[in-house]
């Protein structure tokens, strides 16, 4: 094919998909407009995730009317003029696409008005065309309104996720930048109520108290400001007892711009190192104040990543920051000892615990681990039946079987009996809820409560009777029988805490995913010690399952040192 310039049109689609990935991805331009212009009300307004209409309205400066028609323009902008600027950077926007990529795949709308103006003036754009501004009575400031998002780029569309998906970003976008800016009052309403609110009066822990709760809010640790000179670190950590299970709630603004940097990331949970459990992470948001000559911002056509001039010492001032802020202020996590402990060896409903010796030589070779072989003759994966041996560490169980020795994970072993019991419950219909003496009403951050509204059919279908009770708020009334020494809290919580952002709308899949992380939640514990009754009765409860040799999450249960392998250990073969 001959080389051919692009027509303006397919020009601007393939430019619009670099900064418009996902409908957030319009509200973050438009809300990073709105700071620029030094709004003091945002209020944002979604309809379907965001695909039918996004509406972002601000009291800020306004444009002029005979610079609107400029303002979706590509490469049009009033935030620099000369290559040199890119250097110097102080507002969020800057490399006037947004507007004219927003316009080029949507029905656009502009309003605005500017103090100093009899009236303002409204433009409209229809998959890149704008048409000829018009004078409007209309406030001071500016409302954009996005209406069929995507509609010329089906291919686009399709690979939006489903609109609880969607609306969650959108939240979490909004509730971050109003931390970032707590002196701009936020509002946030999707699909006709109100998801978020924020006062604008300044206060971060109130809106910590919107986002994750009174409680959590009361507990984050807050760090003042530290570092050098050319940079400071503030912000909100969460104590070492508080922890998520994903990275989701690392949240990083660099001069207020919201940023994605995995040097930062590294630095915060270096800081948490020995804190916190393998696999957990801290709830952290970090607002840093550096020159703009020592970063890059012109990285990401979205801006949404940016590069440090000298990244060692970022990562060193933020460490030091964060560690000293928790090594300060953390308060000593509650510690459960187990009952008549002695201090040498504990007794237990009558089980004397053994006297644990260690071994301080290493074997002449490595010992052979194998996975457990398949009973013979049953053709499925059960495992043989075993005999308990004893316990080490209060994690691992010891047991003998018909070919060696077996050493069972107490804690993925009981995750995939709770497992199969609950599922199984499920599927036969026989899984029972019981309704609880006093409802239990759990309060959730605005992303966890669109979680939580669009799985409640699958909730109660598991046995869990929720209804909602205020804006982000749930009252639990009825959980199931199998469970109810457990707390419901804790469970309702668990459900929703480590979903993943892509969940399938699949009702067996999302039953099966509340199901493993409810069990994971519920299982006794690594560093719980067992009696001999318990040892025995989770052994046969383990030998009973179809898919013994793994947990729910595909962690393995077990490990087998064969009599073969010890023969070979021993100098015997």
């Amino acid at each position: 094919m001959p080389i051919e310039i692009l027509p303006e049109q397919v020009a601007s689609a393939i430019a619009a998909g670099e900064v418009v990935e996902r409908p957030s991805s319009v509200v973050k331009e438009l809300v990073e407009n709105a700071l620029d212009a030094n709004a003091s009300r945002i209020e944002v307004v979604i309809e379907e995730g965001g695909r039918q209409l996004i509406q972002v309205s601000d009291d800020g400066e306004g444009i002029h009317a005979e610079e609107i028609g400029l303002s979706v323009a590509r490469f049009a902008t009033s935030k620099l003029r000369t290559a040199d600027d890119l250097h110097h950077i102080e507002t969020l926007g800057f490399r006037g696409e947004a507007l004219s990529s927003i316009g080029a795949i949507s029905f656009l709308e502009i309003s605005s008005k500017a103090p100093d103006q009899p009236a303002g003036a409204v433009l409209r754009v229809e998959g890149g065309k704008a048409q000829k501004p018009k004078p409007a009575g209309v406030p001071i400031g500016t409302q954009v309104r996005v209406r069929n998002l995507f509609f010329n780029v089906p291919a686009r569309k399709e690979f939006l996720k489903t609109d609880p998906t969607e609306r969650r970003w959108i939240t979490t976008l909004i509730t971050r930048y109003a931390l970032a800016y707590p002196g701009v009052s936020f509002k946030l309403s999707q699909e006709g109520r109100v998801v978020f609110r924020s006062s604008g009066n300044g206060d971060r822990r109130e809106i910590l108290a919107e986002i994750y709760g009174l409680e959590i809010a009361r507990e984050m640790l807050g760090l003042p400001g530290g570092g050098t000179s050319e940079l400071q670190v503030q912000g909100y950590l969460s104590p070492p007892h508080i922890h998520r299970s994903n990275r989701r709630e690392l949240t990083f603004f660099v001069n207020g711009r919201w940023v994605q940097d995995s040097s930062l990331s590294a630095a915060v949970l270096q800081a948490y190192h020995t804190m916190l459990m393998v696999g957990r992470y801290p709830i952290v948001t970090l607002f840093l104040e550096i020159e703009p000559a020592e970063i890059d911002v012109n990285v990401h056509p979205a801006k949404a990543e940016i590069r440090f001039r000298d990244s060692g010492k970022v990562f060193t001032v933020v460490q030091r920051a964060v560690r000293s802020a928790l090594i300060g202020q953390s308060p000593a996590p509650p510690v459960d000892l187990p009952s008549r402990w002695t201090g040498q060896a504990h007794e237990i409903e009558g089980q004397q615990s053994p006297d644990w010796s260690f071994w301080h030589e290493a074997p002449s070779r490595p010992i052979e681990l194998e996975a457990p072989e398949r009973s013979q003759g049953n053709g499925d994966d059960r495992v043989p039946l075993l005999r308990p041996v004893g316990q080490v560490g209060a994690s691992y169980l010891v047991a003998e079987g018909p070919d060696g020795l077996y050493l069972i994970d107490q804690h993925a072993a009981h995750e995939r009996i709770l497992f199969d019991a609950f599922m199984e419950a499920n599927r036969s219909g026989s899984l029972e809820a019981q309704q609880l003496l006093d409802p239990v009403a759990v309060e959730f951050s605005p992303g966890e409560a669109e979680t939580i509204e669009a799985h409640l059919d699958v909730l109660n279908d598991l046995g869990f009777h929720v209804e909602q009770f205020g804006p982000r708020t749930y009252r639990l009334h009825a959980m199931p029988s199998m469970l109810m020494s457990r707390d419901p809290g804790v469970l309702l919580r668990s459900v929703v805490e480590e979903f993943e952002e892509d969940e399938t709308p699949l009702a067996s899949e999302i039953e099966a995913r509340i199901a493993a992380r409810i069990c994971k939640r519920v299982a006794v514990k690594a560093g719980q010690v067992l009696t001999r009754a318990e040892q025995e009765r989770l052994l046969r409860d383990l030998e009973a399952c179809l898919a013994p040799r793994t947990c729910p999450h595909g962690r393995p249960t077990m490990i087998h040192l064969s009599v073969a392998s010890l023969e070979r250990q021993f100098g015997r073969r």
